[in-house]
């Protein structure tokens, strides 16, 4: 099981806590990549959280399905032997690698990639010598070591390494205080082979995956609330669909008043979880779309942080239009053909226009922006490097 001649990369994070389709693309990106660069990589979940069974809707101890889930998609690429969850709660129990396995990895282990800076720290991931803490949702965590908050320091000053997706922090026109540690601008690696691209079908809907309303996020920063839930933005462009010839869907859970306000403006509704706890159906979701129009957290907006959706990055993989909330990240990634980013609702008509206008160009310039800007090893290898191994 052991590879003695490669680096052991440990990648923790949230996979078997939050078992929805995208959230298992996020860290097989993460897991295929570093493979493919030549690393041995080992996934372990290893925290006192109780998962979330979207079944459900609620937080349980019972592991199972989630496991059940996520695991068949781990073996299917090759990591039978390279996964495990533990829970550290009173009826937790270990899955994948035994005890004793786990242990072992940690002991050997290289480098940790705590992705999404979701898994606590133990003692036994402190014997790692490179832990690298990867921020998927930057804002907080700067907002939070500016205020003080000793958890968050204590939690950031056990690793070694910091990165962010927030890849205009630090610039001039970002409004994030950025102190204390020293933030490496990185984004979501996509393995391209996962999204091969479809031919365009003119019946196809502009569409995105997300969730309606966010509760306890919202931060206050310098007088302001700064806002995470999406329902916000997506009601300044309510009116969309009257404005265009295109068609739009949202896969997203709004509540009935809102249902009924987005329908009546003649945007298409689907369900989000029916198409995110399935990782075919998630894909071709993506796949078979037209392109994506979606919105982003406030956060992230006023603030200029440059983060970029790493579902986004998935429709520009599949060769589809993205045209995104201007969050600043047209800093690092290239505007203007294949990928948009608006402000206003001029902006957005501006951007269907031009797509339409030349739908295959655009097509071809998503997929190229996925390869130069996305492609696993040109993100992943500048982390390794930046972190010694």
């Amino acid at each position: 099981m052991v590879d003695k001649t490669r680096p052991k990369i440990l990648v923790c994070g949230i996979l078997f806590w939050y078992p929805l389709a995208g959230v298992t693309c996020q860290f097989l990106h993460y897991l295929i990549g570093l493979r493919q660069l030549g690393y041995d990589p080992y996934y372990i979940e290893d925290s006192a959280r109780w998962p979330y069974n979207p079944a459900l809707g609620e937080s349980t101890p019972d592991a199972r399905p989630n496991i059940d889930r996520v695991a068949p998609i781990l073996h299917a690429h090759g990591f039978a032997d390279r996964w495990a969850f533990r829970g550290r709660y009173e009826q937790g129990q270990c899955y994948g690698l035994n005890e004793a396995q786990i242990n072992s990895i940690y002991k050997q282990a290289d480098a940790i990639l705590n992705v999404t800076g979701a898994q606590e720290f133990y003692d036994e991931h402190l014997q790692c010598p490179r832990r690298a803490y990867v921020e998927t949702d930057p804002v907080e965590a700067q907002i939070q070591v500016h205020l003080g908050r000793q958890s968050v320091i204590q939690t950031l000053d056990q690793h070694t390494h910091h990165f962010t997706y927030g890849e205009n922090l630090g610039k001039a026109d970002c409004g994030l205080p950025v102190e204390r540690f020293n933030w490496h601008p990185t984004r979501q690696p996509i393995v391209l082979d996962l999204w091969p691209p479809l031919p365009p079908d003119a019946q196809s809907r502009y569409n995105t995956i997300a969730t309606w309303k966010n509760k306890g996020k919202d931060i206050e920063f310098n007088g302001d609330i700064y806002y995470w839930s999406k329902d916000r933005e997506f009601f300044k462009f309510i009116d969309l669909p009257r404005r265009c010839n295109v068609s739009f869907e949202l896969a997203t859970n709004p509540d009935p008043a809102s249902r009924a306000h987005l329908h009546a403006r003649g945007w298409h509704l689907t369900d989000p979880v029916y198409i995110s706890c399935d990782m075919h159906r998630y894909r071709e979701y993506i796949r078979h779309s037209r392109g994506e129009f979606t919105v982003a957290k406030d956060q992230n907006i006023r603030l200029r942080s440059g983060w970029f959706s790493d579902r986004s990055a998935c429709y520009l993989a599949s060769g589809r239009p993205v045209i995104n909330q201007d969050t600043a990240f047209g800093v690092s990634l290239p505007t203007g053909r294949g990928l948009f980013a608006f402000s206003t609702m001029d902006d957005i008509l501006a951007a269907i226009d031009a797509v339409e206008s030349d739908y295959p160009g655009h097509c071809i310039a998503a997929r190229q922006i996925a390869g130069e800007y996305f492609a696993a090893d040109k993100v992943l290898q500048p982390v390794m490097d930046a972190i010694g191994c």
